[in-house]
């Protein structure tokens, strides 16, 4: 079944579904089955290269081995720390040369990426949270936007699906549905909103395919909506993660300290970068590990959806016959 909508048309998939990069659990086979499935799957080179231990071009060769349908990249942009700048401006021309043609970008100003993408005929799309980032990424020259909702896992915005919607969709860019999305109806309700698209994150990683520790997987499926809460200690900005005993004891906020060095003017990127260098090296772990480490694990509140550990191919085949039941609804009501 195609679903065609201009995102799906964009990139030449069957399903406008995103397998959603994610730090650590977007292993080589995740991404290379959400493509094969008729999606698209994003690399996210962190996790390629330091959590699954490939070089970055060797790793791109691998998830190509394993389908030969389109691959996404993402690039996280913002200016940090000097050295990563120029190590993501190199993997960036490295996922270009393998033939990588759709990029996610996010936390920054994504206009060298564009212009890169463009030379060869690519499609940038950026993750935003609310309407003033949006406009900022479209001055940069994004072709579409990726729209991060008050119930994604991870860095998550503050409005509902509905609203953010409703703030960007005078934009004229495609937007893509992003957070609280784990099954089928979901899927089929953003579509109807006027999404062009789906990136779902949190259901991908209690499948088959995904090699996150079973641990994490069972979080995820024994974990409700109300499980899903907020810290500052992964990045230093609010991030959603699932209650467990270790994060109820070593609470959700920085330390007094380190929340003034958030806010100033010149440390809070330094802070920033600090919390996420030792938020990577935890999760890495938390992932490998599962409870014997310290469970410190990012999910969204589509885990109130997700029950079983399944294949790839499965919530595409459940995406495709909600959306076929739901188009058949409308069809035999008009008549």
């Amino acid at each position: 079944m195609r679903i065609e909508t201009a995102f799906s048309k964009a990139l030449g998939i069957e399903i406008p579904l995103i397998c959603g990069a994610m730090y650590p659990c977007s292993n080589p086979e995740l991404v290379a089955a959400a493509s094969e499935a008729g999606g698209i799957g994003i690399v996210q080179p962190m996790a390629l290269t330091f959590a699954h231990g490939y070089p970055l071009r060797e790793g791109l060769r691998h998830i190509v081995s394993l389908t030969q349908k389109p691959i996404g990249f993402n690039a996280i942009v913002e200016k940090s720390v000097r050295a990563y700048e120029e190590r993501m401006r190199k993997w960036v021309d490295i996922a270009l040369e393998e033939g990588i043609r759709f990029f996610v970008t996010a936390l920054g100003n994504p206009s060298w990426v564009v212009r890169k993408v463009e030379q060869v005929g690519g499609t940038v799309y950026h993750d935003v949270t609310e309407r003033k980032w949006a406009i900022k990424a479209k001055d940069a020259g994004v072709h579409g936007l990726i729209c991060v909702n008050a119930n994604a896992g991870g860095h998550a915005g503050t409005q509902s699906l509905e609203q953010l919607y409703e703030a960007l969709a005078d934009l004229g860019l495609p937007l893509i549905c992003a957070g609280g999305l784990g099954n089928g109806q979901a899927f089929t309700k953003a579509l109807s909103v006027g999404y062009a698209g789906v990136q779902m994150g949190t259901r991908f990683i209690a499948t088959r395919e995904c090699t996150a520790h079973q641990d994490y997987k069972s979080a995820i499926i024994n974990a409700s909506a109300n499980d899903i809460i907020l810290t500052d200690k992964i990045s230093g900005v609010p991030c959603s993660v699932i209650r467990t005993p270790y994060i109820e004891k070593t609470g959700t906020k920085a330390n007094p300290f380190a929340q003034r060095l958030l806010k100033g003017r010149y440390s809070k990127k330094a802070m920033r970068t600090f919390y996420s260098l030792l938020s990577i090296w935890q999760l890495k772990k938390a992932s490998k590990k599962g409870t014997s480490y310290k469970d410190f694990w990012a999910a969204g509140k589509s885990v109130s959806a997700v029950h079983e550990e399944i294949a790839v191919a499965a919530i595409f085949k459940e995406v495709c016959e909600a959306y076929e039941a739901a188009q058949n609804l409308i069809i035999s009501t008009a008549t």
